[in-house]
Parts: C-alpha cells; sequence; structure tokens
C-alpha cells in the first residue's frame, strides 16, 4: 500500500510538472507572437492558488526581469474594486444600485438627475465622456456638465470614464474617506495584498518602485513608452498597479464571500439589460457588461467573467470551471483575454 501510494504521489507530481511545461511554452509561445515584454501569470482553481509564475522583462532599458512581485498598471481592471466598493456600500445600507444620482450628489444638470447608479456602473447612463480611447482628456468635471447626454439612459452602452469619476464622488461622500482608502481598508488589506497597497493609485504619472514599464507598438508601430494621464479624481476607472498574486487572492476572496456576500456576487456579475431586452459591450464576445467588468456570454450558454484593462491586462473567471486565469503585461496591445481561455486545456 506504502509503495502504491508513492507510485501515485510519483505519478501525480509527473502529470503536474508536464502540464506547467505545457503552459510554460504556451505561453513563451503568445508572447513571441505578440512581442510581449514582460509577464505574470496566476491561475486559481477552486479556490486555490495553482500556479504563479513570471516571464520576460519587466524593463527593457535597464534589463529588469519579471518577478513575482513585479507590479503592473491594471488600467480598466480598477473599474472591477470600484464595482465591488459599491456593492459594499449596498451591503452596508448605504445606497441602493437602482437609486438615481441625485440622491448622492448635489448641484447635476437636470438631464443627469435620474440617471442610475447601476447605469453607471454598466456605462448604460448616455452621459458625455471626459475622456475619449486615446485616454485624452476631453472636458473637465465642470465642464462635462455642461455637454448633453448622448443617449437616453438605458438604451445603449457606450464605455465611459465619467461613470466612474461620479462612482468615485459617490463612494467619497458615502464613506467618509477617498475611495483609494475605502478599497485599500475594505478590499486589499484583507487579502494581504500588499504590493498593491504599496503601489497606491499612481497609475503612470507616480514612480512605483519594483514595477514593470509600460510599452506600446500603437504609437508608431514600433515598441515605445506608454503613458495614459488619469486625474486623481478618475483613478476609480483605471489607477491601480498590481501583481498577478495580489490579484488571485482577491478573486479567491470574492468568490469565497470575504468582500461581499454570494447575492451580490450574483448581482455583481449579471449584465445590464438594455431597454430592448438585449446585452451590449464591446462586441464579439464581450458582449455584455455586469458592473465593473466586461461578460462574455457564450452561445453555449456558459458566462466567463473578463475582467480587462488597457489591451494589457486580463482575469477570466469560468465560473462553470471553478477557475480564475490572471495574466498581466506591460504591452498595450497584448490583449491576453483573446488567448486565456485556451490555457484551460492545460488544467485540470
Amino acid at each position: 500500500m506504502k509503495n502504491f501510494l508513492l507510485l501515485l504521489t510519483f505519478l501525480v507530481s509527473i502529470t503536474a510538472y508536464c502540464q506547467t511545461t505545457k503552459i510554460d511554452d504556451f505561453i513563451k509561445t503568445k508572447m513571441t507572437e505578440r512581442n510581449i515584454p514582460g509577464l505574470q501569470l496566476a491561475i486559481v482553481k477552486k479556490e486555490q492558488i495553482i500556479l504563479s509564475k513570471s516571464y520576460g522583462i519587466a524593463n527593457i532599458e535597464d534589463n529588469i526581469k519579471v518577478d513575482d512581485s513585479t507590479t503592473f498598471a491594471i488600467n480598466s481592471m480598477t473599474k472591477a474594486f470600484t464595482g465591488v466598493a459599491i456593492m459594499q456600500l449596498q451591503e452596508q445600507g448605504k445606497l441602493d444600485i437602482e437609486d438615481p444620482i441625485q440622491d448622492y450628489l448635489d448641484n447635476l444638470p437636470e438631464s443627469w438627475r435620474n440617471i442610475t447608479i447601476k447605469q453607471c456602473l454598466t456605462h448604460t447612463s448616455g452621459l458625455p465622456n471626459m475622456m475619449n480611447d486615446y485616454a485624452e482628456i476631453l472636458a473637465t468635471w465642470e465642464e462635462v456638465q455642461q455637454l448633453p447626454i448622448v443617449f437616453e439612459p438605458n438604451t445603449d452602452f457606450e464605455y465611459n470614464q465619467t461613470n466612474y469619476t461620479i462612482l468615485g464622488k459617490i463612494i467619497n461622500k458615502l464613506s467618509g474617506m477617498s475611495f483609494q482608502k475605502f478599497i485599500k481598508e475594505h478590499q486589499l488589506k484583507p487579502v494581504n495584498a500588499n504590493r498593491t497597497i504599496e503601489a497606491g493609485f499612481g497609475h503612470y504619472e507616480e514612480v512605483i518602485p519594483h514595477s514593470a514599464r509600460g510599452y506600446t507598438n500603437f504609437k508608431t508601430g514600433n515598441l515605445t513608452h506608454a503613458y495614459e494621464y488619469f486625474p486623481e479624481d478618475m483613478r476609480t476607472a483605471a489607477g491601480m498597479s498590481s501583481t498577478a498574486l495580489d490579484l488571485a487572492n482577491w478573486h479567491i476572496a470574492l468568490q469565497n464571500g470575504e468582500l461581499i456576500s454570494k447575492q451580490s456576487l450574483k448581482q455583481l456579475w449579471t449584465p445590464a439589460i438594455l431597454n430592448n431586452g438585449k446585452t451590449k459591450a464591446f462586441g464579439g464576445n464581450l458582449n455584455g457588461y455586469a458592473i465593473g467588468t466586461p461578460i462574455m456570454l457564450m452561445d453555449s450558454g456558459e458566462k466567463i467573467v473578463a475582467t480587462i484593462g488597457g489591451g494589457r491586462v486580463a482575469a477570466l473567471t469560468f465560473p462553470d470551471k471553478e477557475t480564475t486565469i490572471i495574466v498581466l503585461t506591460n504591452l498595450q496591445g497584448a490583449f491576453p483575454e483573446r488567448f486565456i481561455e485556451e490555457l484551460l486545456q492545460f488544467i485540470d
């Protein structure tokens, strides 16, 4: 019996080694195909981190390698934390996401007042955008309030940084602290996300020790530095930097009910339904948007929660498979959400 158990343990170890090798080969192939300088990977299965690995270069200029403590700018993945913060305030009885924003913010334009918190969370508000797709500021908070709404609320989807600026103002007011501190106290500290706490909400503006430099091919067709400026009051939309390990622990806590209840989690991951009875988001498989995160509604009936940011980072949760796969890169245009699902073939 003892020999049988030893053999079984050996076979399990060999299988795990082979699967890890296949994952390594797959990741390195994708990095080569997409010219990704550096990458972090974390895989969660049934609330356990089963793999965490780092690949490539964090800083090309100085040839600094990525390791497990390297932080990456996570861009709009920040919105998922903002969404959870709003749900936490709802559980505390301080708001209801179906309430109009006028219940919590004063002196809003008349056309804004009946827009709901949920419509801001799901980008179905129709509000004018303070920033364009190239992260260029179009209007200040004062200026954007002078602009007409783009469409009647809940009749369409348009990704919009104004929405999350509003949510930040609501979090500040109802929590009695800045949204940065609220997220730190109620989400990051409980999961010991120490590197995320150290990095703060500086985005690209602040100097963050032991962080990956951002790169892009979008500007010239060749590799250049990536830089996007988000003012401080917009960093509920894109401000955080994190590691794959910290994000893995956050996802575990979120899914096992440590951050919000299971009922709230279901609400968090339910895509908005427009007045025409349909869901809408960025297009293709990203065909729904829930609270702070896109949703892939597959033809098979499967729902995939696709938390993404800046065309460079993604965390895909497959609820039916009890699996979350997190890939962080330092290349704008890597789009890891487009290849993460392929990793499932290597996970038992």
